[in-house]
């Protein structure tokens, strides 16, 4: 009878047997495989997010940025190979008599149409915040501005701000006010692309602080009640606070959209009279687009400055919401 001989396991350092490895689990290759399948399943669903922010955000941002260091003329942007000329192009936008005009107008749009917003804004959802008959529909009402195209708000503005016969002059006069130049006079034309501005952004405040009025829970304004807190306590002490998330976001994306407003101001006045209403974004167009010749570089370069002041509060509010979740 012959006997199988079995080859002694190969001796290792300490002279203990090495252990053949240990087969792998059943379900283990199915469990790789699983998660395999389940993440080209991830990048499958991810890919047209992907591909719409490199095409749509992205390229046109390196385009920009390709603009405004090189000196592009109609033939060079048609044919490429225009000159690199680094930040030059920064400095003749810094030189521009029109810079510091159009920064300030900037600021006072944006800070004027801020305010008014969200102070209109909050005391609307307050209001509607009270259970009354007709509610839901004066909502609904308020939100038509926000609904409207912006060319068609904007007519409308031009159409009642008109010297002769706009109906807001019409007012003053059967008031006894002597009519305003609003849209043909340098002192009045940047209030009035303001004004039209405020009333057009109302509604998104309006819907997005209800919202968050509507996700504080009505038992802590009972206990505020319980403990002799006036309305105006009750609302300074205990729901401002309570909002300040959805504040601060609101606040942030009614600045960002704020700062390239163009089509109001450009439908309404094209910036004049005498650049009396020109701000960064009326200004881009029209050096990169509004002239027989246009400058490309320094229009990109203004375009950029807009983007650089967005990015800024953009990550300020990153960083303030971080601290006070580490708070």
């Amino acid at each position: 009878m012959k006997h199988a001989t079995q080859t002694p396991a190969a001796p290792i350092a300490g002279g203990r047997p090495r252990r053949p490895p240990a087969p792998p689990p059943r379900g283990g290759r199915r469990a790789a495989a699983r998660r395999r399948s389940g993440q080209w399943t991830a990048w499958a669903f991810l890919a047209p997010v992907v591909v719409y922010l490199l095409v749509f955000y992205a390229y046109p941002l390196y385009r920009n940025l390709d603009l405004s260091l090189r000196d592009y003329t109609v033939r060079s942007f048609v044919q490429g190979g225009a000159p690199f000329t680094g930040f030059d192009n920064y400095g003749k936008i810094f030189a521009n008599p029109t810079f510091g005009p159009a920064l300030w107008h900037t600021v006072v749009f944006t800070v004027v149409s801020l305010v008014f917003q969200f102070t209109i804004g909050l005391g609307l959802a307050v209001f509607f915040t009270r259970h009354f008959r007709l509610a839901a529909t004066l909502r609904a009402l308020f939100l038509v501005p926000w609904l409207l195209p912006l060319i068609v708000s904007s007519s409308t503005w031009s159409w009642m701000f008109n010297s002769d016969s706009g109906l807001v002059n019409a007012m003053l006069t059967a008031f006894g006010v002597s009519p305003v130049n609003w849209l043909t006079s340098p002192d009045w034309s940047l209030w009035s692309v303001t004004i039209a501005n405020i009333w057009i952004g109302i509604p998104f405040n309006l819907v997005v602080l209800y919202s968050g009025l509507q996700a504080i829970p009505a038992h802590i304004h009972e206990a505020a009640e319980l403990d002799g807190a006036t309305g105006w306590q009750r609302f300074w002490k205990v729901t401002f606070p309570l909002l300040r998330p959805v504040s601060a976001i609101t606040l942030l994306l009614g600045l960002v959209y704020t700062l390239k407003v163009f089509d109001i101001i450009w439908i309404m006045t094209k910036g004049g009279p005498s650049d009396s209403s020109t701000t960064l974004a009326t200004w881009s167009y029209r050096l990169g687009f509004g002239n027989l010749l246009p400058a490309f570089g320094p229009g990109a370069a203004v375009g950029n400055l807009l983007i650089v002041m967005a990015l800024f509060f953009g990550l300020l509010y990153i960083y303030v919401q971080r601290r006070q979740a580490f708070a």
